[in-house]
């Protein structure tokens, strides 16, 4: 089914913005009475934006990644209920009451767990999936990103972006950040429209040309803080020949209050540019700082990233694409640092969070020839859930099921060939999982994904305009 548009807004930019954002937080109205229905039966709640209240009834486990909400340190609760009221969690716990009203879902024999927090992501990249797959990262921006990029049209951006945005969906995505070094504002609308548009929870990093602190803040203004499930980051590249770039981006995020974000040693040659000690001299080693990959960093760096509570992002699958070597994440762990994961666009090649999780674990093991290292599959859990709302400041909001936070949160159907027979539901979920096993996807407590299949979304038609734009492209080029 393709999707309706919604309402007009005013026609000027930040207008269709909110418009926009406004439509992704919003359920589809139904005219019939709610009634009982399997996630197998998409059905929605009848009931008009901020008074929604759906029940999933009877999920055989819950993990609520709350340790006060249920057993272990993944909060696990058997054969309960989980109760969505206005786009937040109400309630978790057996035999819920139901309110009047309520669309009840059956959720029996199925897992029920907060949604996939991406911490790195380049979405714009899936036009390029597949390509120069014998090159490492040098190679790879010479022969894919740096000639594509420079094709890029807002309609066909729009089309990639929301592809990947909803491939990313499909595959348990609930909450995204993106790293944009896209200058063009007709580009940048464009890129944080189709954001918008898929009712995800995004952050859009953005590069800016230093130093062009206007454009930032008119992008977060104007484009950004209108959607209600957008926010906003700085992004740069910390080298000591980008010093002064460093400096000002960072005074932008401050200015801004908001998060740094930064590439640093995802190849061994980036020693030479000292990315950790110009984010020092420039001020900004601290909890407002995300590094992505961090793959090559010292003892030394190692411990200043702990004392200071530094962020990072592990992108495992994207790493070992270009040969860029191991995070030291059990080293990491150990002093306490949060970490969350990272698909990295084109580099991942598919939206795939199970096995981004399983690389976490493995990738570890095959370092230390050690099965007991960190991460274990409830660290590996807890790092694509909370612990990735953690290093974007926002687990005070998404990340466990705690009662008060937003309703983002996943059904996974385990009676599948590649899931059954249970044995240990925990470490299925880490080692056995696909996307296919994502029966459904609820962001700010709107239905996203039903009965295994995106809600109000022609994937056929996606795909075709991203096809056709991608010819269209390599044609001008």
């Amino acid at each position: 089914m393709q999707s309706t548009p919604t309402a007009s807004a005013a026609p000027t930019r930040r207008g269709l913005l909110a418009g926009l954002g406004l439509a992704a937080t919003a359920p589809l109205l139904l005219g019939s009475a709610p009634r009982p229905a399997g996630l197998d039966q998409p059905a929605r709640p009848p009931v008009r934006a901020g008074g929604r209240t759906v029940l999933l009834r009877s999920a055989s486990l819950v993990l609520t990644m709350d340790p006060a909400l249920g057993s272990g340190p993944l909060g696990a609760v058997e054969n309960a209920d989980v109760l969505m009221r206005g786009g937040a969690v109400a309630a978790v716990g057996p035999a819920l009451a139901a309110p009047a009203g309520t669309w009840v879902v059956d959720a029996s024999g199925k897992l029920v767990m907060p949604g996939f927090v991406d911490t790195h992501n380049h979405l714009w990249q899936a036009m390029i999936r597949g390509g120069c797959t014998d090159r490492d990262l040098f190679g790879w921006f010479r022969a894919c990103t740096d000639p594509q990029r420079g094709l890029l049209t807002p309609d066909a951006l729009h089309s990639f972006v929301r592809l990947a945005a909803l491939d990313a969906v499909q595959s348990g995505v609930t909450t995204l950040v993106d790293w944009v070094d896209i200058f063009s504002y007709d580009l940048v609308e464009s890129y944080v429209r189709a954001l918008a548009g898929t009712g995800l929870r995004f952050t859009y990093a953005l590069y800016p040309p230093a130093p062009d602190g206007a454009l930032a803040v008119k992008v977060k203004r104007e484009l950004v803080d209108p959607v209600p499930l957008g926010s906003f980051q700085i992004a740069t590249h910390a080298a000591r020949a980008a010093e002064s770039a460093n400096r000002a981006h960072w005074e932008t995020a401050q200015e801004l209050g908001v998060m740094l974000n930064s590439h640093v040693l995802e190849r061994p040659e980036m020693r030479a540019d000292d990315p950790v000690g110009v984010l020092a001299d420039i001020g900004a080693l601290g909890p407002r700082l995300l590094m992505n990959h961090a793959v090559h960093l010292s003892d030394a760096e190692i411990a200043a990233v702990a004392e200071h509570d530094v962020r990072l992002a592990h992108c495992p699958l994207s790493n070992m694409r270009l040969a860029s070597g191991i995070m030291r994440l059990s080293d990491l762990g150990r002093r306490g640092v949060k970490v969350g994961l990272g698909l990295d666009g084109g580099t991942d090649d598919t939206s795939d969070f199970h096995a981004l999780m399983k690389t976490a674990v493995g990738l570890q093991r095959a370092r230390t020839t050690d099965a007991t290292v960190f991460p274990q599959v409830r660290d590996v859990l807890r790092m694509a859930t909370l612990g990735g709302a953690e290093v974007l400041g926002l687990a005070d909001r998404v990340g466990s099921l705690t009662p008060g936070k937003r309703a983002d949160l996943l059904v996974i159907d385990p009676a599948a060939l590649n899931f059954a027979p249970r044995f240990d539901w925990t470490g299925q979920i880490v080692f056995n999982g696909r996307p296919e096993n994502i029966e459904a996807v609820f962001v700010d407590g709107r239905p996203l994904k039903l009965g295994g299949r995106l809600v109000d979304v022609d994937t056929a038609r996606v795909v075709r305009e991203a096809e056709a734009a991608a010819t269209r492209l390599r044609a001008a080029g």
